[in-house]
């Protein structure tokens, strides 16, 4: 029977299986087919075993597929973006979701294939964290197999996390493939193409210092990041991602998703609404309540980064917000951030909101009409 498969052409095979597809015959009658017959432009004659395994991919590749789950939805975003309030009403639809929160930080910060410099000269805090032999298809592998029983996966994760930071050129991972010129990211553009890219913004002068925060006394001893690196601002990182995707045609430029913090504080039912429209999700108003079922799971989910999703934990719902965003100048901000950080460390917060607000400009212009 083996034999008899590999002698006949891929094409034909797929002839048949189509044809015994659409005649709806039961599978214990394929044997007496009268094969002369079918379509087939070279009226193979199929033996019960192989008519059978035939049909078997037939099932396979023409009707399996469209029961499995849409492809896996990619969060794309950079810190402090309010995207772990975003992640949490998705974490509401475990009836057809499976939430995989920010994976990829474990092989950019610890594993063998660590892009960082935070931990490069602390093995043992690379080791501590329980991911030091994390290499990125580990986690990819990691990210998959959560979608095993048939529901759709969602990511959240840092862009940054897929690059060398400072801009440097990135090469694939070793442990995903071999080097792709003109490819930003660690990650093979065929495994790319897998997911449903989408992508969340906050503009840097609210982004920044909320970041800074948490890598200062005293919440520097909770988050474990010790000292503030520009370089993990990650807008750069976020452009660079988004324009790749849309050079390489794996994201539609008529049909982006692109969602700002500030719309989704401001309106977040409807800005929900719209991108579960655009993702295929079925939109229920009940998402943007949360039980204490659902502040459990989420609150195992964000253990590993403990620290920077605290608001996020604690909140019951997702609720439009009742004040007025406080207007502010460049003379305010400095101020603020001087009488909580300190002088020098104002002018870091500055500098780094000022290299980033170009790139949040640019991916604003393609944020969903809210």
């Amino acid at each position: 029977m083996v034999r008899k498969l590999k002698e006949q052409t891929l094409e034909h095979l797929l002839v048949e299986s189509i044809y015994l597809i659409l005649l709806e015959l039961p599978l214990q009658s394929l044997g007496n087919f009268p094969t002369s017959s079918h379509p087939s432009c070279c009226n193979l004659q199929l033996d019960v075993e192989t008519t059978t395994l035939v049909c078997y991919f037939s099932l396979f590749f023409l009707v399996l597929p469209s029961k499995m789950a849409p492809r896996p939805i990619f969060a794309a975003t950079h810190p402090r973006a309010c995207s772990t309030a975003f992640e949490r009403v998705f974490m509401t639809r475990r009836d057809i979701m499976e939430s995989v929160h920010e994976p990829f930080g474990d092989a950019f910060y610890y594993g063998p294939e660590f892009l960082s410099d935070r931990f490069r000269d602390d093995a043992d805090q690379r080791e501590r964290s329980g991911f030091a032999d994390k290499t990125y298809k580990d986690i990819f592998d990691q990210v998959m197999d959560a979608g095993n029983e048939g529901k759709r996966i969602f990511i959240k994760d840092m862009a940054y996390y897929l690059m060398t930071p400072d801009g440097k050129p990135t090469k694939v991972a070793p442990s995903l493939g071999e080097e792709e010129p003109g490819n930003p990211t660690v990650v093979p553009l065929e495994i790319l193409k897998q997911f449903q890219f989408t992508f969340l913004i906050r503009h840097p002068r609210r982004s920044i210092p909320s970041y800074y925060r948490c890598t200062v006394p005293p919440l520097d001893e909770v988050t474990g990041f010790y000292n503030f690196m520009p370089n993990e601002a990650g807008y750069e990182e976020l452009v660079r991602l988004f324009d790749y995707l849309l050079k390489e045609g794996v994201v539609d430029k008529d049909n982006l998703v692109v969602v700002d913090a500030d719309d989704l504080l401001d309106n977040p039912e409807k800005t929900i609404r719209l991108y579960c429209e655009k993702t295929g999700i079925d939109f229920k108003p009940e998402m943007l309540e949360w039980n204490d079922q659902d502040s459990k799971f989420a609150s195992n989910a964000f253990e590993k980064w403990n620290g920077f999703h605290n608001d996020a934990i604690k909140s019951s719902a997702l609720r439009p917000r009742t004040h007025a965003q406080k207007t502010s100048t460049t003379e305010s901000e400095n101020k603020e951030w001087t009488a909580k950080y300190g002088a020098e460390a104002q002018k870091v917060i500055r500098k780094t909101v000022e290299d980033n607000v170009a790139y949040y400009e640019y991916l604003k212009q393609y944020a969903l009409p809210v």
